[in-house]
């Protein structure tokens, strides 16, 4: 849990410190990149630390993710300039690689299929608390140096690896195993020129221009070459026979969903109440924390729905009040108002502890030990992957709307990007419904 809120507390409280890094640092059309190329590296580490948490435990991987988490913390928060702290925040992102799969990798592995409802509360918890405090530490320290938005973690840095150095003890079979750095290579450099190419498109470059060809035609092309790679490989990094799996593919597909969800929420509905209510850092950080505070009650409370209904029966019925939850969401940017941004906010967070626990917990209970990390790390990695992909597409939506006016002085124009951007949400919401459908009815099934 205190390694979880590593990752949880440094996305909720960079959130609502983004426009203060901006007055001071400038670069508002560049801001989506804090959180891309975060996501970016965390996505494509996910698979290659899953694969070696397999090969060499949980416990050595998680405590490097640490170190490397902790490093880039103490960098960002020295960051002159936005391209310093965006590359930065590349850094820390390698570490999250480790940190968040690791942490749900333990407990799949430490309690039973029954527990793990209430033990994936637990650790959702971590994030509805981290909504307040995040918010709460980002919103006070924007008053007076955004810096300490980063310096904080240092401490929790080394709480968690203590905790983790003296409490978890694994027993593991050491065998030899061949790491797949070469499909690791082709998943990095494919995946960033794609955001590149998205992010980038229509802002820097025309969408039809020689460039965005260049950049998209080249990342495709090698997005190719590690699907071959892929099936070819001993042990590969992305083993693609799993998503053969009905029950794996599905949840893979609504953890994309997932993914693109929440960051297209937390990227902007911050940006979006402090320019067109004039509200404080503070104060939109505490509408938004209703999403993260929603979600674990919802995640402790699945385990009974699960195993009385199914996973798919709870999937589908998390994905539903999701889409709700949007519409709301899009209905209350027309009409913009703490109250409605934050009951909207809710919504969505009940939704997603009905659906991102229990379809990780399907997809974990389908495999044993010794694939266990890799399945976490798919399902994490297409978490990250939609959250990645999904911030370039919503910042390339945002900037098109925006036209080169500047969102921070220009609170009209920002508002309608910004329900452009709700608009994409709510499609993927939508999407996710779909993917819960396809699920197999019987998990157990599935795994065979």
């Amino acid at each position: 849990m205190v390694t979880t809120g590593l990752v949880a507390i440094d996305s909720t409280i960079l959130a609502t410190a983004v426009p203060t890094i901006v007055r001071e640092l400038g670069g508002f059309s560049s801001f989506p990149w804090l959180f891309s190329l975060y996501l970016l590296t965390q996505a494509v580490s996910v698979p290659i630390y899953s694969k070696l948490a397999d090969t060499w435990g949980r416990k050595p991987v998680v405590l490097i993710g640490i170190a490397l988490f902790g490093l880039g913390s103490l960098l960002c928060g020295f960051a002159w300039s936005m391209p310093a702290l965006i590359a930065f925040r590349a850094v820390q992102g390698l570490g999250a690689g480790a940190v968040q799969p690791m942490a749900v990798t333990i407990a799949g592995d430490i309690y039973t299929v029954a527990e793990r409802a209430k033990v994936q509360g637990y650790i959702a918890s971590v994030w509805g608390i981290s909504s307040v405090v995040g918010p709460t530490l980002g919103g006070v320290f924007s008053l007076f140096s955004w810096r300490w938005i980063f310096f904080v973690n240092i401490p929790l840095c080394l709480l968690a690896a203590w905790l983790l150095w003296r409490r978890l003890h694994e027993d593991i079979e050491r065998r030899q195993h061949r790491i797949d750095w070469a499909g690791g290579a082709l998943l990095t450099a494919s995946v960033s020129l794609l955001i590149l190419g998205i992010l980038e498109g229509g802002n820097e470059w025309a969408w039809v221009s020689v460039p965005s060809v260049a950049v998209l035609g080249v990342g495709l092309v090698l997005l190719g070459v590690f699907l071959v790679v892929e099936q070819r490989a001993d042990e590969p990094v992305l083993p693609l026979r799993l998503l053969s799996r009905r029950l794996l593919a599905t949840t893979a597909a609504i953890s994309v969903g997932v993914g693109v969800v929440l960051i297209g929420l937390t990227s902007y509905i911050p940006s979006f109440l402090e320019a067109i209510l004039g509200v404080t850092p503070l104060q939109s950080g505490l509408t938004l924390a209703l999403l993260t505070i929603g979600w674990p009650i919802a995640a402790s409370q699945s385990g009974r729905l699960y195993l009385r209904r199914g996973f798919r029966f709870t999937a589908l019925l998390g994905t539903a009040i999701v889409v709700v939850g949007c519409v709301a969401l899009l209905v209350a940017a027309k009409h913009p108002s703490l109250w409605a941004v934050g009951g909207a906010c809710l919504v969505v967070g009940l939704g997603m502890g009905l659906t991102a626990s229990p379809t990780l917990i399907a997809a974990q209970s389908s495999v044993e030990w010794g694939e266990r990390g890799v399945v976490t790390g798919a399902n994490m990695f297409a978490r990250s992957m939609g959250s990645a992909v999904g911030v370039a597409v919503m910042g390339a939506i945002v900037n098109a709307a925006l036209r080169g006016v500047d969102g921070d002085t220009h609170p009209a124009a920002l508002q309608v990007a910004v329900r452009d951007a709700l608009v994409a949400v709510l499609v993927v919401a939508v999407l996710m419904i779909v993917a819960a459908l396809a699920m197999p009815r019987d998990h157990a099934q599935s795994a065979a």
